[in-house]
């Protein structure tokens, strides 16, 4: 008897005291203003050739901070809706029939390279749609966010995170 009248006492008491409000209180002290959050973002077209070593190098317009990441993107078509393109993280692998065929990229704080990674392939074999033209972009996701749990596959998502549009690309040329 005692659990049911506790039980429709705290019953009562949770609907009486649902709607409660009282007057907006004053307000807080001014702190300190928050940090920006947008990386810095570059935009490149490679072309993998045997005279660039299947590969590009780009310098940085700003060089980063120690601590800052790198995060690169690759557009490519979608293998289920023809047509359809989206921004996969790199590295990023196919499996061809002449071999395995891998996209990666390597940082320092001043520069980058995105090349066709060493794989038992014939990289002159490949048809121009692996090798010409191939668009990245590149996002510098800042020291303090790189240890945040953040699915940084999803390009949206990381955008939004950043707060980076498509007017924030900066398109870069490879060192020659």
């Amino acid at each position: 008897m005692k659990n049911i009248n506790v039980l429709i006492l705290a019953l009562f008491g949770m609907f009486l005291f649902q709607a409660c409000e009282g007057p907006e209180g004053p307000q807080g002290i001014p702190g300190e203003p928050g940090e920006a959050l947008v990386g810095t973002t570059y935009e490149m077209e490679v072309d993998f050739t045997e005279a660039n070593n299947y590969g590009a190098f780009f310098d940085f317009t700003v060089p980063l901070v120690d601590g800052d990441a790198l995060l690169v993107y690759m557009l490519e078509e979608s293998p289920l809706v023809p047509e359809t393109f989206g921004w996969r993280l790199i590295p990023q692998t196919f499996y061809l029939e002449q071999g395995i065929l891998v996209y990666n990229f390597d940082y320092t704080v001043d520069d980058f390279s995105i090349f066709l990674d060493d794989s038992p392939i014939d990289f002159s074999t490949l048809a121009p749609y692996y090798t010409d033209g191939v668009l990245f972009r590149a996002v510098v996701v800042p020291s303090n966010l790189v240890t945040a749990r953040v699915d940084y596959t999803d390009y949206e998502g990381t955008m939004d995170l950043l707060n980076i549009s498509e007017d924030d690309f900066v398109r870069i040329e490879p060192k020659k």
